[in-house]
């Protein structure tokens, strides 16, 4: 058995005191968001107090869903166990854009959660998109600001690899979610996006999901009219209070998934 400190796992960061952001880079932000939190190794099924099985979750996604996954786990504890894909050394792993997610979807399918044989997935949150929409160099695939470069998928191929994606999620029988890729300024720093490609691609993702029934979680347009007050100048990244918000919205969907389950 697990012992007792893994059956109430209470999650406190205070990111005012911990991430000074004018001087801490990005990455090592979503770095350390949930360098606590990795993902146990083969442990049993984590049960509640009095015993309860606890639905399973899991989150599939970029940076965006790094920082906003430790408030989901706190927000869920008690009711779910909350996972993500995470590295050997138990930083989570970013699931980038469609591409990755093609090749290492199985993968993160397997290796995300608990090695037991009676382990499944009751619920998977899931988005790309931002990855897919940067201009990249095509001779080394690395990130590029020039306008002439391609991006890492161009909408066709985006479609393509998110139908790919979505077959391979049903597989699992669990119940999906897709959240929408969040917006940002028309002005961003960084790597180079151009604006108005959420929009777009959100467009096309829609039409594949409605298509295969999958409950929508409309992060754009939530984050969409709160961007001065939630995310970071310049960027495509959000403020922790950002990310308590987005937050809460994904875990308002997971609820109402988990209310559904409950009444079955």
């Amino acid at each position: 058995m697990l012992p007792d400190q893994f059956f109430n796992i209470k999650i406190h960061i205070n990111f005012r005191e911990t991430f000074n952001f004018n001087a801490m880079k990005r990455r090592k932000f979503l770095k350390n968001s949930l360098l606590m939190f990795p993902v146990l190794a083969n442990p049993e099924l984590i049960l509640n107090n009095s015993g309860q099985y606890l639905p399973n979750v899991l989150i599939i996604g970029d940076s965006i869903s790094i920082g906003y996954t430790p408030f989901v786990k706190e927000l869920l504890a008690g009711k779910a166990n909350v996972y993500r894909p995470t590295l050997e050394n138990g930083n989570p792993e970013n699931c980038e854009g469609t591409a990755k997610g093609v090749q290492n979807i199985e993968r993160w399918l397997k290796s995300s959660g608990v090695g037991d044989n009676d382990f499944r997935w009751d619920i998977i949150h899931f988005n790309f998109g931002l990855h897919d929409i940067k201009h990249v160099n095509p001779a080394t695939g690395k990130n590029s600001n020039n306008p002439k470069d391609p991006l890492q998928a161009d909408l066709k191929q985006y479609k393509k690899n998110l139908e790919v994606i979505v077959e391979k999620l049903k597989l699992s029988n669990a119940r999906l979610i897709y959240g929408t890729t969040t917006p940002y300024p028309d002005d961003v720093e960084g790597v180079l996006r151009d604006p108005g490609m959420p929009e777009k691609y959100n467009h096309a993702a829609i039409k594949i999901i409605n298509r295969h029934d999958v409950m929508i979680n409309d992060l754009y347009n939530f984050m969409l009219p709160r961007m001065n007050e939630l995310q970071l100048p310049k960027n495509v990244h959000f403020k922790p209070e950002g990310y308590q918000a987005l937050a809460q919205k994904v875990v308002e969907r997971i609820n109402e998934v988990l209310r559904d389950l409950n009444q079955k």
